[in-house]
């Protein structure tokens, strides 16, 4: 094998092997728990085979780490609520709730921080059983 194609198949292995390195680091953030990497956030409250119930704490300024709800979650808010949401792919969103409002939301993979002047209180609860 000649120099230069020794070099055009290490750079194509290269190639192969980060594309493969980023496919799975994305994978990765697609299930992080955000009871486990922020418990000073997400207090879980209720835990069976059909549901997780978790308290839900952010403080002004303060950012989540990034993190998935599975499909179905329901969100009641106790407090009003400014947040920046950030996606994986770097989309950002501004959501705003009021207390007492209950939100809906489909499979998502996130990170918010809180830029309201008040703490984010809320209840989240995601079923366990698939949606249909």
């Amino acid at each position: 094998m000649t120099r230069m194609a020794q070099l055009t198949a290490g750079l194509f292995a290269g190639a192969l092997l980060a594309i493969f390195a980023v496919a799975v680091s994305s994978k990765a953030i697609a299930f992080q728990d955000p009871a486990k990497l922020a418990p000073q956030m997400y207090k879980v409250v209720l835990d069976n085979s059909h549901v997780r119930v978790m308290d839900y704490h952010l403080k002004p300024g303060e950012k989540e780490p990034m993190h998935s709800h599975p499909c179905g979650v329901v969100v009641y808010y106790f407090t009003d609520s400014n947040m920046r949401v950030n996606s994986p792919t770097g989309e950002v969103k501004e959501s705003h709730n009021r207390a007492g409002d209950v939100v809906w939301r489909d499979p998502v993979t996130h990170f918010t921080q809180n830029i309201g002047k008040r703490e984010v209180h809320a209840l989240v609860v995601e079923p366990k059983d698939s949606c249909k």
